[in-house]
């Protein structure tokens, strides 16, 4: 123990002699654990995210729509030639499927206004159209009111219920219920308000609309529109039954040959993680990569002012020698203080990728989290480096001749 506290002392009075060169030294390091820790802390915040994101929308949920997520350019004109989903399909899931406990149509315009004879909102509002089972199965609340009835849906009732951002826009000081809001040049009476939801996936505000009866919204704003079919599994444990029932289902009303592919996208929560998870997967794979280059060329800086320093303290090593050093103390001396000045620059780059990933949740208000597993893998990397690149210049420091080293000057 008083062998290896010698040891570290003497490492560290040597790095501090020479403070300027170490500094550069460690740039490469704490280049590459930085850049590790900033992308790790925020891929994480955003798994997270979008973990308590899907967890609202309830257990065994899941959705048909006709496009896919991220398909390319190449595929649009497929995906166009696709059949839209509609409203009878809708119905035909709900009185038919026996594994689905719920059944919801929705459409959604986007860049729409909404106001009052006072107020008006931005042109960033979403005018909804849905069936009654669209609040619960997106996991909506009242928070006044009610949501509208299946007779005022059948009945093409001009009804609405507000999200919570523009209730407080439009009825910042008075209740909405039974006052009337315009969207699109046709004005809708207020039977409900729903509970603030916040914002989901780390985009924009999921309160930030106006649901009315989707038997209104596809007369007014495309009665061609496509449907999201959103369903909720009688059984969560049974998802799997309730999706293969649903494809039989709408395989069979769109007349799909048994050989061809599905002319419809399903997806649920695990799909959509799947699906994140994939989109990260370059990033990830950029940020080791700069990692990789950053300790490559911090791991040479290393080595060469290990050299630099043997060579200027061989008389110092001739003289440890002579007086009954051992070739392993010599060895280990040189190689805790490459261990130590990389796990410096280490610790300094763990530092600046929290400061970093703070800096990008406050001015991109994208959620950061820097996980444990980034640190340990960052500092045990940076000590790594310091071990391979620094056993070299050790060994040559403990090979050298006394006689020899104390003759150099």
């Amino acid at each position: 123990m008083r062998a290896l506290s010698d040891t570290l002392r003497g490492a560290a009075r040597s790095l501090g002699a020479n403070k300027l060169r170490s500094a550069l030294t460690l740039l490469g390091i704490v280049i590459g654990v930085l850049a590790v820790v900033a992308m790790a802390a925020t891929t994480e915040g955003l798994r997270r995210k979008i973990n308590e994101d899907l967890e609202q929308l309830g257990s065994g949920v899941f959705q048909v729509q006709k496009w896919p997520v991220g398909f390319g350019p190449r595929d649009q004109a497929k995906y166009e030639r696709r059949r839209p989903l509609t409203l009878p399909e809708v119905a035909l899931l709900s009185e038919r499927c026996r594994e689905c406990q719920r059944v919801a149509g929705e459409a959604w315009a986007f860049g729409q206004k909404a106001s009052t004879e006072t107020r008006e909102t931005r042109g960033n509002t979403q005018a909804t159209g849905g069936t009654v089972s669209f609040f619960d199965n997106n996991g909506y609340t009242v928070a006044t009111g009610r949501f509208f009835s299946e007779a005022e849906e059948a009945g093409g009732a001009q009804v609405a219920v507000l999200g919570a951002d523009v209730n407080d826009t439009l009825f910042p000081n008075e209740s909405a219920l039974g006052q009337y809001v315009r969207v699109a040049g046709r004005s809708y009476r207020v039977v409900g308000t729903m509970g603030k939801r916040g914002s989901m996936l780390g985009g924009g505000s999921i309160d930030n609309l106006v649901v009315i009866p989707l038997t209104v919204w596809l007369p007014r704003f495309g009665p061609r529109t496509s449907l999201n079919i959103t369903i909720q599994a009688r059984e969560p444990e049974h998802l799997t039954r309730a999706q293969d029932e649903v494809v039989a289902l709408l395989r069979q009303e769109r007349g799909v040959a048994p050989e061809a592919e599905n002319d419809f996208e399903m997806f649920t929560n695990q799909s959509m993680q799947e699906q994140f998870e994939q989109m990260t997967g370059s990033i990830r794979a950029a940020s080791i990569g700069i990692c990789a280059i950053s300790l490559l060329i911090g791991g040479i800086g290393v080595m060469n002012i290990m050299l630099v320093s043997v060579t200027e303290r061989t008389g110092e090593i001739g003289i440890r020698r002579a007086l009954g050093a051992r070739r392993r103390r010599i060895l280990g001396q040189f190689v805790t203080e490459a261990i130590a000045l990389t796990s410096c620059g280490g610790a300094l780059g763990v530092v600046l990728g929290a400061l970093v990933a703070a800096l990008v949740k406050v001015l991109v208000d994208l959620p950061t989290v820097v996980p444990a597993w980034a640190v340990v893998l960052a500092m045990l990397t940076a000590a790594a480096t310091g071990l391979v690149f620094g056993i070299y210049p050790a060994w040559r420091a403990s090979r050298l001749d006394p006689v020899e080293a104390m003759r150099h000057e």
